[in-house]
């Protein structure tokens, strides 16, 4: 049963009421030229693969104090395989925070169609902190101690959790350098508008997915007179305040997996149908939380609550619904084979025992404060109101808990959009992380600028899901004809899209990993 429209009413009124911080410098920027000339970029065939050129550019640690010290930005260029009907590069990212766009363009993760790859030289760029632009780089000792969303109990174990985000925070600034504190997106989009210079670009063409539609939205806002064509999949929204961002994301989860349990009943190829999924939900969920739940075939694999939340938020990001109806009747009998596409993952410790954490840069840009464990605890008693189910977004909440105590340099606010072309902003109706909402709010924001394009599906990321969205996404990249107001995308049912295509990696980070790394499978 899909949840009430009254809820969704009330969660698109949750904008919370902030002013542009960086107005007055969008403002001055958007009308100046860009100065000098533009540094270059020398490419080389790629040492993962020669078909593909790699290379870096020099860009500020710090725009605001351009001399302070530089760092490399990382790049990955597909040249266009069309030269005559060239139109220019586009510019992707991948979403996260903590997605490579440079892996994206080695491996075609993106999976974009020859409308667009005989027209555009593909460009990925690693934003900073980053995989191969300057990582952030925190011990994984401290990472794993990250206190359980779910678990704590009374004040002492808030003040506990703040003491261990000050220690994990002094940790990475001290292995990452003075990038650590410049990581937030206000800072990425000067990149990017170094990085379109350097392409040789006037205007640019952007295609950014989950986090990388923050990326898009705010280049949008301070360099409006430079964007050729901007398609933002699976929206952010800059706006909220801590509750109406858990709130959302907590109704987001719970749509998903509504949708999974109306998907099992009139299915009859689920492992559970004809079952009450909802009982066995919670039946899983009353072993995990007395430690009694393992993952089939691995009894050594404890599962918490917040690790089965997890492993129901994963599977809605294709979602792989019948891999994940096999696992739950796994886990109920002990026994069968689940999909590797849902087994547990686990961190790799690298040679000094660290890792690559991008929750920073999330935590620069969102501003999402709790006074103390009794606000986290009501915080809490709400989002299971909302989601009886999910109870928690597997992202939201411990991102959440992981940047109190930081600083944000870069905070909320409502987009303000002024003379732009046409943007194209799309959402799937049932997207798990990035809720449907979001991208109205989104779009309502950036006003006429903007055109909302709804796919009636599933899943986050609407490019590849059917031929309507990838249509009108190349369409609009290539021509920048834009959707008719209003539009409207038929859903693809999952056993239909899984039949299609190989599955793509999440376009976002996975939890149950510590910190905020990105994984792909």
């Amino acid at each position: 049963m899909r949840r009430p429209v009254l809820i969704l009413a009330l969660l698109l009124g949750l904008t919370a009421p902030l002013a542009p911080a960086t107005a007055a410098g969008a403002a001055a920027d958007a009308t100046a030229g860009t100065t000098g000339a533009a540094p270059a970029v020398r490419w080389a065939p790629c040492a993962e693969n020669a078909a593909v050129e790699c290379g870096t550019l020099t860009v500020p640690i710090d725009w605001d104090n351009p001399r302070g010290g530089t760092f490399e930005l990382a790049l990955a260029r597909r040249r266009a395989s069309d030269q005559a009907a060239r139109v220019g590069s586009l510019v992707i990212n991948p979403g996260g925070p903590g997605g490579s766009g440079a892996d994206a363009v080695l491996h075609d993760w993106l999976g974009f169609t020859p409308e667009v790859t005989s027209r555009f030289d593909v460009v990925g760029f690693d934003p900073r902190g980053v995989a191969r632009s300057h990582p952030i780089t925190c011990s994984l000792e401290l990472a794993v101690q990250a206190p359980d969303p779910l678990s704590l109990r009374g004040q002492a174990d808030w003040d506990a959790l703040l003491a261990h985000n000050r220690r994990y925070a002094d940790d990475c600034r001290r292995r990452t350098g003075p990038l650590f504190d410049h990581v937030h997106t206000g800072n990425v989009i000067r990149d990017l508008d170094a990085l379109r210079a350097a392409l040789g670009d006037d205007k640019l063409t952007y295609y950014g997915i989950s986090y990388g539609t923050l990326i898009g939205q705010l280049y949008a806002e301070r360099y409006p007179r430079r964007v050729r064509a901007l398609a933002l999949d699976s929206n952010m929204d800059h706006s909220l305040g801590t509750q109406a961002f858990l709130d959302t994301e907590s109704w987001t989860a719970q749509d998903s997996f509504d949708e999974f349990v109306a998907w099992c009943g009139r299915t009859d190829t689920c492992a559970l149908h004809g079952r009450d999924v909802r009982a066995l939900w919670h039946e899983l969920l009353a072993r995990a939380e007395r430690g009694e739940l393992t993952f089939p075939g691995e009894p050594e694999i404890v599962l918490r609550k917040l690790d089965l939340v997890g492993l129901a938020f994963s599977s809605f990001y294709g979602p792989i619904w019948q891999q994940f109806a096999e696992l739950l009747a796994a886990m109920e009998s002990g026994t069968g084979t689940v999909s590797p596409l849902l087994a547990p993952m686990t961190a790799k410790k690298a040679a000094e025992e660290t890792i690559n954490d991008a929750s920073f840069v999330f935590c620069q840009d969102y501003a999402l404060p709790v006074r103390d464990f009794r606000e986290w605890d009501r915080l809490l008693r709400r989002s299971a109101a909302i989601a009886p189910d999910m109870l928690v977004s597997a992202v939201a909440h411990p991102l959440a808990l992981a940047c109190q105590g930081t600083r944000t340099p870069n905070p909320q606010h409502r987009l303000k959009v002024d003379g732009s072309p046409g943007l194209l902003v799309g959402n799937a109706l049932h997207d798990p992380a990035t809720p449907y909402p979001w991208a109205v709010n989104a779009a309502a924001q950036i006003g006429r600028e903007a055109r909302l394009l709804t796919y009636e599906g599933w899943g986050h990321g609407i490019y590849g899901s059917g031929d309507c969205p990838t249509a009108a996404i190349d369409r609009y990249l290539v021509s920048r004809e834009l959707p008719a107001k209003g539009a409207r995308c038929p859903a693809v049912p999952p056993a239909e899209m899984s039949a299609r295509s190989a599955p793509r990696p999440y376009p976002g980070p996975r939890p149950g990993l510590p910190g905020w790394t990105y994984a792909r499978r």
